[in-house]
């Protein structure tokens, strides 16, 4: 059914456009005044109002009767039908089709807003909810200070601190090998490279953030993790099977085309003129890069590399398979450590009890995950609107 009336509103749109502009034309080359609106606006308008008549005849339909119903693609092609033949009998040569059809449009574009506003606001709220159920039986104190987390235990025990020294740990590491290389690699692209090296190193860089992450993970335990480990053996180190610094150099890969990409098209964002003044005072093409360009540049450098950190704090998969689930207190990079996302995944996974501590401290450790990452994004919006000025 859903397929079915899809095809019907489809066909309603088409239909009515087609004969909207049909008509449109035929009243502006029967010899009488201009018309206000374009034939295409008078097309638009009737499709316009079809579609949207005949999309809420169908959300009803489906809501009261069911979506498997077979009344619900008529009751779209009915109401589609009338709404475009009302729209069909108002086409004359004074009706305002143009601004009938923006002011369609920017309702169409404010409902899209609400619903990823109100989509946001009702995680949020789910998150908070289940997340105040699990403080009344843990205090948060205890939850945010202490030093172990074992909820399977007996008795369990919900300390964030070594979820929270893990997640930091490998971010830190990924962001060490990821803010030089892609910032490196931007620059060069920008400044140094012939368009047509551009043109090839710039696909190529930013075919590894298609890579699936799973796939980066695969790479992580099995390839990875066994070098980390025998170099480590041959300085006389103790590494873990699975570590910290493994993770995070992989980690490190997989947002350096997210930093590379984003810093690119900052640079070239610059104006060419602060170039040449640059050049103009006899300053270096290095000089000018260092002094004009990045500082010019700045505010969306760090809005990338703010980005990077929230991409980087919210993976999971190559922290399952190349850092651990042991969730230990080290700032050691040998040690196996794990985060926050790897500890919701392993919380959820299965047949769980939702009224039970183990399963509501997903929820908990999701709610700290959303204040840390609001907190990143707050700061990047601070540099951005107090280095943006200098340079507007």
């Amino acid at each position: 059914m859903a397929l079915l009336t899809l095809l019907a509103i489809a066909a309603l749109v088409l239909a009515g456009f087609l004969a909207g502009r049909q008509r449109a034309v035929g009243l502006r080359t029967a010899g009488g005044p201009s018309l206000h609106s374009l034939p295409a606006y008078h097309g638009l308008t009737t499709s316009a109002t079809a579609l949207v008549a005949a999309g809420a005849a169908a959300l009803a339909a489906a809501f009261v009767l069911g979506a498997s119903s077979i009344a619900v693609p008529f009751a779209a092609a009915i109401a589609g039908t009338a709404a475009a033949a009302l729209a069909y009998s108002r086409i004359e040569t004074n009706f305002r089709a143009r601004n009938l059809f923006e002011s369609i449009t920017l309702v169409v574009l404010i409902a899209c807003s609400g619903v990823a506003v109100l989509t946001t606001i009702g995680i949020v709220l789910s998150v908070l909810f289940e997340s105040l159920i699990f403080f009344r039986e843990v205090s948060p104190i205890a939850f945010l200070t202490g030093l172990q987390w074992s909820p399977t235990a007996s008795p369990p025990s919900f300390g964030i601190v070594p979820l929270l020294t893990g997640t930091f740990l490998i971010t830190f590491i990924a962001i060490i090998v990821a803010g030089p290389l892609g910032l490196l690699s931007a620059i060069y692209m920008a400044e140094y490279a012939t368009p047509r090296m551009r043109g090839i190193l710039k696909p190529l860089l930013e075919m590894l953030a298609g890579v699936p992450t799973v796939v980066l993970g695969f790479f992580a335990a099995l390839t990875v993790a066994p070098l980390v480990r025998r170099a480590g053996e041959q300085l006389g180190l103790s590494v873990a099977s699975e570590s910290a610094l493994a993770a995070g150099l992989v980690m490190g890969m997989m947002i350096v085309p997210l930093i590379s990409s984003l810093a690119d098209d900052i640079i070239n964002a610059v104006p060419q003129s602060l170039r040449d003044g640059s050049y103009a005072m006899g300053a270096t093409k290095s000089e000018t890069i260092k002094r004009v360009v990045l500082p010019a540049a700045l505010p969306g450098v760090v809005s990338a590399f703010m980005l990077a950190i929230s991409r980087a704090v919210g993976e999971t998969m190559i922290v399952v398979m190349a850092a651990g689930l042991a969730a230990n207190l080290s700032f050691n990079p040998l040690d196996a450590v794990t985060t926050i996302t790897v500890q919701i995944a392993t919380l959820l996974v299965g047949d769980q009890e939702f009224d039970s501590a183990k399963t509501l401290s997903a929820f908990a450790l999701g709610l700290v995950l959303f204040v840390f990452t609001l907190a990143l994004n707050f700061i990047a919006l601070r540099i951005v609107q107090k280095y943006r000025e200098q340079y507007e």
